[in-house]
């Protein structure tokens, strides 16, 4: 079996929430989707599952974190360039998500953030090797 990622999160409104990902540049798969759940998928391998806290219970073995006020993970996509980092934060921002943060350049990489409805924070970067700084020896 491929290796693959799947991303669990809870959200207060799920049709919302799916909405939301797709403006961003995920895909639904109805497959696994349904009222109280939608898989929505990045790549191949990658996969986001949008989740009823009462849903996420039934996997959950602690309590679920407020995630509107308290930070419990960052993550990161890649894309192909700064042009598709700027397009999916426009597209986030249009749908209803926020950006808690400016634009951060690193020189080899550049960096945006976007915060869905129910605070969970997606860095959306760029990255060119190239410019990776070379450590001297």
């Amino acid at each position: 079996m491929t290796k693959q990622l799947f991303v669990n999160l809870v959200v207060s409104d799920v049709e919302k929430s799916m909405n939301l990902y797709t403006k961003i540049g995920f895909t639904n798969n109805p497959q696994f989707s349904d009222a109280t759940a939608k898989c929505m998928v990045w790549s191949e391998n990658i996969f986001v599952m949008l989740m009823t806290a009462e849903k996420f219970k039934n996997f959950a073995t602690k309590p679920i974190a407020d995630t509107k006020n308290n930070l419990a993970a960052l993550f990161s996509l890649s894309v192909e360039n700064v042009d598709k980092v700027n397009e999916i934060v426009t597209n986030g921002l249009a749908a209803g998500a926020t950006e808690p943060s400016e634009m951060r350049d690193y020189g080899f990489m550049q960096q945006r953030t976007l915060e869905d409805f129910d605070g969970h924070t997606w860095e959306i970067f760029f990255m060119d090797m190239s410019k990776f700084p070379v450590a001297e020896k």
